[in-house]
């Protein structure tokens, strides 16, 4: 009897390490050594046939040949755009000859207007869309609070304001309302494409006119490695925003997402109305308008994807195909800025 139940007692033990292993496992996850190990999961060729094919309004020929590290073009013949795949020069003349004028909108409510504002601007007036006609759309619920930022010649500083909600979470949702009227209204008469991105970042290298097309989604930096089956997108089916197994390309960042007025009043329209179905369930999808842009770009495949170095945490650490993070997130305030 003893034995026996010396046995049970020592299998105890023994599971219970197995947990506490698998603990220290999780609770290390994000530190180096096992992002480290993620960052080997391959990525993917472009096929050749296919990189031969492709061109692009404002990069010309593309140089997808040049980055067999990763994968450079999407199953439905969208580029990925790295660095190295374009020649800049060239998409700063094919940009200049169609005189555009870009739109950048930010939302910055609460605490987070001072926190991170003045940063984005000020390092988008360095990097971002450099040499054409911007105007930033900046939305929040204090404007006469928005810092004062230099800005070069041909680049405009809209603000408007929008009512602050009780949790972060529902100033994220109605974002997609809000845009949605904005695109609607002055901002879709005076730009000819726009990029929505969340505040919390900043530029460090050129985000330039290679960034455009009729609609443009971004890989998210922690998830671009995944197998589809692990990413998370909303299971819930019960949510206008429910993708089922099987379904899905890769997981999108809702931190930048761009495109021509009207392919944005789609993405906006379809969200918004996602956002509302799904509260007036009592329901909310696991990552609130980013699930419903998922559900947006697997109904309909962006015309480019930008790959992580447009978008990229400092926190992953260094990976190899990471050559020039054109954005970067600023560290994360979370106790300060979120009610």
């Amino acid at each position: 009897m003893a034995f026996k139940e010396g046995l049970r007692v020592r299998k105890r033990i023994f599971w219970r390490l197995i947990l506490l292993a698998l603990g220290f496992f999780l609770l290390f996850y994000r530190f180096s050594i096992i992002r480290y190990l993620e960052g080997l999961i391959p990525l993917g060729v472009c096929p050749l046939a296919t990189m031969a094919m492709m061109r692009d309004n404002f990069t010309s020929a593309l140089r997808l040949w040049a980055r067999p590290d990763v994968l450079t073009c999407t199953s439905w013949k969208a580029p990925i755009i790295w660095d190295g795949t374009f020649d800049p020069d060239v998409v700063q003349q094919e940009a200049t000859q169609k005189n555009l004028t870009i739109g950048l909108t930010v939302f910055a409510v609460g605490r987070y207007l001072e926190k991170y504002l003045a940063h984005f601007l000020e390092s988008a007036e360095q990097h971002f869309m450099t040499g054409h006609s911007v105007v930033y759309y900046v939305f929040t619920d204090r404007p006469d609070a928005v810092p004062t930022v230099a800005l070069g010649p041909g680049r405009q500083l809209r603000v408007e304001r929008v009512a602050r909600e009780q949790r972060w979470q529902d100033v994220s949702m109605a974002r997609m309302h809000t845009l949605q009227a904005a695109l609607g209204g002055r901002l879709g008469r005076e730009a000819h494409f726009v990029f929505c991105m969340d505040v919390d970042q900043y530029f460090a290298h050129a985000f330039g006119p290679e960034t455009l097309a009729d609609s443009v989604a971004q890989l998210h930096a922690w998830h671009y490695h995944w197998p589809r089956r692990l990413l998370p997108y909303e299971r819930d089916a019960r949510s206008a925003a429910s993708m089922a197994p099987g379904e899905g390309d890769f997981y999108y960042h809702a931190a930048v997402f761009g495109g021509s007025v009207a392919a944005l009043r789609e993405l906006t329209t379809h969200c918004a109305r996602g956002l509302r179905a799904d509260r007036a369930r009592g329901l909310e999808a696991r990552w609130h308008d980013e699930s419903h842009l998922n559900k947006f770009f697997w109904l309909r495949k962006p015309a480019k994807v930008l790959s992580p170095e447009f978008c990229w945490s400092a926190d992953i650490g260094a990976r190899a195909e990471i050559r020039r993070p054109r954005l970067l997130w600023a560290p994360k305030a979370y106790a300060q800025v979120r009610d």
